[in-house]
């Protein structure tokens, strides 16, 4: 299996997600308004990245809109149309969910997190 090329430097992207973090409401995850797109950006770009290095695959699609996308977990490739494992929330919520500052099940139980098919699960794979 091939291995995604990172376009976000590692170095770069813990600084982002540093920076993201030092400024993130405490339990909420969600950001302080002082928080520039750019590094929110960056945080989410580093962070597919490092969920597609730790789970290579193509079963299942993860999208952070408006930010980034990416493939990840073992399993039947998908090729055309929409996929059948698809994640998708909000920057705030994806990165609180890979800090730890907020659960997967909590995430999907409240609805931040669209979660659809059967290997939709990041359970195993987050917090990073």
């Amino acid at each position: 299996m091939a291995v995604s090329r990172r376009r976000i430097g590692i170095e770069e992207g813990r600084a982002a997600l540093a920076a993201w973090l030092e400024a993130a409401v405490p339990a909420s995850g969600a950001p302080a308004s002082g928080v520039p797109r750019a590094v929110t950006a960056t945080a989410v770009r580093y962070t597919l990245e490092e969920v597609t290095a730790r789970a290579p695959g193509n079963s299942v699609e993860v999208r952070v809109p408006p930010f980034g996308v990416t493939q990840c977990v073992e399993g039947p490739r998908h090729t055309r149309g929409t996929p059948p494992n698809v994640i998708e929330c909000d920057a705030a919520t994806w990165l609180a969910m890979v800090t730890g500052r907020v659960g997967w099940a909590d995430a999907v139980a409240s609805g931040k997190v669209a979660a659809s098919g059967l290997r939709a699960d990041l359970s195993e794979l987050l917090p990073l």
